[in-house]
């Protein structure tokens, strides 16, 4: 038996083999028919972390588990039993047996209309199992907490220094109309609030910061990918935006493609129903792609200007990973991030969330946020998360380890970074008499170091 704690900094060490997560790991921890049917109650009790109520639909899931193993095993039986007559009819007329013969072809055609019935019974069955398996979140890791608000989350590191800003000093949608380099009410003309414009300056900004993180991940071993940016609906159900996020995603209703949310979901459908070998673990891809969100119910000051969009860019990295490492990368990843933070020159913080603020695919996700030193207030920039097998197993994302059987692989991903609220920040930390300073490390890809 292996339990993960015992070799992930800052996490409890574990080595009684009766330990929860140890439990979890020995069944698979993955929201399969095998795990509700050995251990219900474990799945209930972990999804009322994320305030999620699983009684019910764990019941009608078994239940129709029950009624599908059951009709399933009448199926067989009655192929079976059509198998072995129709050999026995040939025999009877070969012997010349004729009349013995068709009397046996008349119980098998009843035989088949019954495995008829029984054969849409069955696909009935598969089909509300099917619809009810979708609708369960993952398992948050046994270290996640309850908490009720992001409010609850817990920090686990901070770093950098607060910038001290001027009485006049003015928030980024100020800053922007001032100095003429992101246009929002011309985005309002063109598409409608959400899709804002970037000029001169700001859109070499974004451009450069684009440029930024894409070379940093592929000086990090990450392989780049220019994935579509809409996806069908097997994509979706793959990575968990659907049924979940349905509501929140862009619909393409004549052709049934969606936009994606993030670059995460076309790059890590790329190997759904792929067999890995275990020796091309770990698995890196790196994405830029705009990202679509309906944000629908997001209004008020903290969407004010870059901090809620309907459309932005992102950097987005993905890891496929053999199970016995995926916390051991989610820990890279993480300093991978907090590495990116403190080349921008960014006071940031890292807090991993409590089960009330998590995704419905993560097992554990940290988020970074940044000072916004005009608002007053951190800004998320980046989640990074362990979705363990739970992505992979809707997926059919597996891999082979030596002559052994198949098994899941995990997947983890990042924003690396998500721009608007870094741009944000930027505009609003970096803001003096003379005009806004580019950091150091952005001045080689903007080929400025002041928007005056």
């Amino acid at each position: 038996m292996y339990c993960l704690n015992v070799t992930r900094p800052g996490f409890r060490a574990c080595t009684d083999e009766t330990c929860l997560f140890a439990i979890v790991i020995t069944i698979k921890k993955m929201l399969e028919l095998s795990l509700l049917r050995e251990n219900p109650q474990l799945v209930i009790d972990r999804l009322m972390v994320k305030h999620f109520d699983a009684k019910d639909i764990v019941a009608k899931i078994l239940d129709a588990d029950q009624s599908r193993r059951e009709t399933q095993k009448l199926l067989d039986d009655n192929l079976a039993e059509a198998n072995n007559l129709a050999r026995e009819i040939g025999v009877l007329f070969k012997n010349g047996r004729q009349q013995e013969a068709n009397d046996l072809k008349t119980k098998t055609a009843e035989l088949k209309a019954t495995a008829k019935n029984l054969s849409e019974k069955l696909d009935t069955l598969q089909k509300e199992q099917d619809r009810l398996l979708v609708i369960l979140p993952n398992l948050p890791h046994p270290d996640v907490i309850p908490g009720n608000s992001s409010e609850d989350n817990v920090e686990v590191h901070r770093e950098g220094d607060i910038p001290v800003l001027p009485d006049n000093a003015m928030p980024h949608w100020d800053l922007c109309q001032k100095y003429d380099i992101i246009d929002f009410e011309l985005g309002v003309k063109l598409t409608g609030a959400g899709f804002p414009v970037y000029k001169g300056k700001g859109a070499r900004l974004q451009r450069a910061l684009i440029n930024f993180f894409l070379d940093n991940a592929i000086r990090a071993g990450f392989h780049e990918i220019q994935p579509p940016l809409m996806v069908n609906e097997a994509s979706g159900y793959g990575t968990g935006q659907l049924p979940d996020k349905d509501d929140q995603m862009y619909f393409i209703g004549l052709d049934k493609f969606y936009m994606i949310p993030t670059a995460e979901v076309p790059v890590t459908n790329i190997y759904r129903d792929v067999i890995l070998n275990a020796t091309d673990f770990p698995v890196k891809n790196v994405a830029y792609s705009a990202c679509f969100r309906r944000e629908a119910g997001s209004y008020g000051k903290d969407v004010r200007g870059l901090n809620r969009l309907h459309q932005f860019d992102k950097v987005e990295i993905v890891q496929i990973q053999h199970p016995d490492k995926s916390y051991e990368t989610l820990e890279e990843m993480r300093e991978y991030v907090a590495g990116l933070a403190r080349t921008l020159e960014l006071p940031f913080r890292i807090v991993r969330l409590c089960g009330a603020d998590m995704s419905f695919t993560s097992a554990m996700t940290y988020d970074f946020e940044v000072f916004s030193a005009a608002q007053k207030r951190w800004l998320e920039v980046s989640s990074v998360s362990n979705f363990e097998s739970f992505q992979a197993n809707r997926m059919k994302l597996r891999f082979k380890e030596g002559s052994g059987k198949t098994r899941l692989a995990h997947t983890l991903n990042g924003s690396a970074l998500a721009l608007p609220r870094i741009v944000a920040a930027l505009l609003e930390n970096n803001q003096t008499p003379e005009g806004i300073r580019i950091p150091k490390a952005l001045v080689p890809y903007t080929g400025f170091d002041m928007i005056p």
